[in-house]
């Protein structure tokens, strides 16, 4: 975080386009963002609707009455959160401009997307009550019998009305399901080993995030319903850059930018997250199996 507000920036001007590129990289980095479904966001936040129980069509004679099916509605609020990340840099970069745009763009989505999905995971505290976490689902054991722990975790989101389309796998879960094999020795979840991917598990798209593993609590991924999962940002991401601030980075460890021959980009985004936790599990494994 920055100590103190900057007293002058620097000549460096960021093209106008840049902000969205991040946050498309900042979607492509997140497990979140690129499974669920992305809503508007007003800065004020916004109640999302939640239908709880599907209506049911009924068989009606020629002149008879139409059924009328009204579920039970619910309502949530989607409120936005400020989420921001501060990365210093080297005077050197910028002799390439290019090469500095570049970087940008490289850090600060991975920072942001990886955040984001750590929060709603569960990995760490939630910004605020409106912010849903999968922080208390059910949990799946998958590192002894991949197989039948993916299964248990489908059969238990359909038994609360959701339907998986979805994984959001680490690369500690991955190691679990490139390593599971059949009774013939065959991998399970690839079709071949040169490929050393898994697109799809059991039908279903996966995205392979960092942001996804946790060693205390020994997730290595998570199953789930994305439909019943929204996100929503007020604006594009914020940046701003700087040759003046001082960087506390804790522990008594200080940046001088000016004195250092640095400059920092901060970058800063509102978004927010509400989901149906029912229809999400969490994927676990020791770490023996997923190192």
């Amino acid at each position: 975080m920055a100590s103190g507000t900057p007293t002058n920036r620097t000549n460096i001007s960021l093209p106008v386009d840049i902000s969205k590129e991040i946050i498309a990289k900042a979607v492509e980095s997140s497990a979140v963002m690129a499974l669920g479904r992305k809503v508007s966001l007003p800065g004020r936040g916004k109640e999302i609707p939640v239908i709880l129980g599907d209506p049911e069509a009924s068989w009606v004679s020629e002149t008879g009455k139409k059924p009328v099916s009204n579920p039970n509605l619910s309502q949530k609020i989607l409120r936005p959160y400020k989420l921001a990340v501060i990365v210093p840099f080297s005077n050197e970069f910028k002799r390439d401009l290019n090469e500095l745009y570049e970087e940008i763009k490289r850090r600060l989505p991975a920072a942001l997307g990886k955040k984001f999905d750590e929060t709603v995971f569960g990995f760490t505290d939630a910004p605020g009550s409106d912010f849903d976490t999968f922080a208390s689902v059910t949990g799946q054991e998958i590192g002894t019998d991949a197989y039948d722990g993916l299964v248990a975790a489908d059969t238990d989101i359909s038994t609360h009305g959701g339907i998986v389309n979805g994984y959001a796998l680490s690369p500690q879960g991955k190691g679990v399901l490139l390593a599971s094999k059949d009774s013939t020795g065959r991998p399970l979840f690839i079709n071949n080993t040169s490929e050393g991917a898994i697109p799809y598990i059991l039908g279903s798209k996966t995205r392979i995030v960092r942001g996804a593993y946790n060693r205390e609590s020994n997730v290595v991924g998570f199953a789930g319903d994305w439909t019943m999962a929204m996100w929503g940002a007020v604006n594009e991401i914020e940046l701003k850059i700087s040759d003046q601030a001082t960087l506390d980075l804790g522990d008594g460890n200080v940046i001088y930018l000016w004195q250092q021959n640095m400059f920092a980009v901060l970058a800063e985004i509102e978004v927010g997250f509400r989901a149906d936790t029912s229809v999400f599990n969490k994927l676990t494994a020791t770490p023996e199996v997923s190192g």
